[in-house]
């Protein structure tokens, strides 16, 4: 038995449809733009940190369909734990929102055109749609990121992480976990 799906107005059909074709291109220039500003965190590798990207923006493409309900706790979670990893890269907390903030301007020149296409009523609903995940997504990396400093302040007494801990090893399973749940809201609406 598959989810039961409302159906998706045509602006954010068209919305997901441009988020699909573009994917890769998203992906390869937020990633760019976020692994070109930061060093390499000792405890978070480069191919971590895009492929946390990557399922952002896969995440965020489903919340555009017929799926944004059901991934929209999923892209709370995904982002709390973006901004967890933050924390682990060693970025302050407004360089974690610029970050994801960044993505909000790559899809401003990606959806331009598209959303340029609709009638008004349904590209400014498009739009605020998209603003809208966004910003929630952000609150929620930020509560990531704030909660992940609470914790190393209480439990580590303010001593940073030593390099032998594994942060990353963490990081990749939650990733991994939160891949899987995108993988089986997708199968299971088919």
């Amino acid at each position: 038995m598959g989810l039961t799906m409302r159906p998706s107005n045509p602006a954010l059909q068209a919305v997901s449809r441009s988020l699909r074709g573009s994917r890769d291109l998203l992906v390869e220039q937020w990633s760019k733009w976020v692994i070109g500003r930061v060093q390499e965190a000792p405890h978070v590798r480069t191919p971590t940190v895009e492929r946390h990207l990557a399922l952002l923006v896969d995440i965020l493409i489903e919340s555009a369909g017929p799926l944004r309900r059901q991934v929209a706790e999923l892209w709370f979670t995904a982002s709390e734990v973006y901004g967890q990893t933050a924390a682990n890269r060693g970025l302050a907390a407004g360089e974690v929102v610029e970050e994801l903030q960044q993505l909000r301007e790559i899809l401003i020149h990606f959806l331009s055109e598209p959303i340029a296409t609709l009638p008004a009523r349904q590209s400014m609903a498009a739009v605020l749609r998209l603003n809208r995940i966004l910003d929630r997504g952000i609150s929620h990396a930020v509560v990531g990121y704030t909660d992940a400093l609470v914790e190393t302040l209480l439990n580590r007494r303010g001593v940073p992480i030593v390099a032998s801990e594994p942060e990353e090893d963490e990081v990749l399973r939650r990733l991994e976990s939160l891949e899987e749940e995108l993988a089986q809201l997708r199968q299971r609406s088919v």
